[in-house]
């Protein structure tokens, strides 16, 4: 016996023909770049920050393992949300992605100023692990 809610309606995927407006393209167009989320916007930031300190410091980041993480695994008894953790003996700096976007308190909100908060992350961890201040890590790229 056939099921009630069967239908004949085949299933045609995400580019169907809605409505006679043609099949669907892409959002930005084949001249254009795709466009990127908070995500890949996130991970690329810390890429080239990370890509940027081991530059500067080659010797003491060469065995440094850094990965990122959705959210710490859990709150503080202070209540306070980690943004990254340091693991001085496998040396691994973890950072907490979702913290750092939404907690993160911002003067002005803009795609500047939320990179500029990442990055600015990522020198903390650096210079938590190796003892120094942020500062001192890339002073050329830290002053305006």
């Amino acid at each position: 016996m056939d099921s009630p809610f069967a239908t004949s309606v085949p299933n045609r995927g995400l580019s169907r023909d809605r409505h006679g407006r043609g099949m669907r393209g892409p959002v930005t167009g084949p001249h254009l770049p795709q466009l990127r989320g908070r995500y890949e916007t996130f991970m690329m930031t810390v890429a080239h920050t990370v890509d940027y300190l081991r530059s500067m410091w080659a010797e003491e980041l060469a065995d440094v393992h850094f990965d990122v993480a959705p959210t710490p695994p859990r709150v503080s008894v202070n209540g306070v949300v980690e943004r990254w953790k340091v693991d001085h003996e496998r040396r691994r700096i973890v950072l907490y992605r979702v913290p750092i976007q939404r907690m993160s308190k911002l003067h002005k909100d803009d795609p500047l100023h939320r990179q500029m908060m990442v990055e600015s992350v990522v020198f903390r961890a650096v210079a938590e692990l190796l003892g120094k201040d942020p500062w001192d890590l890339g002073p050329e790229r830290l002053r305006p």
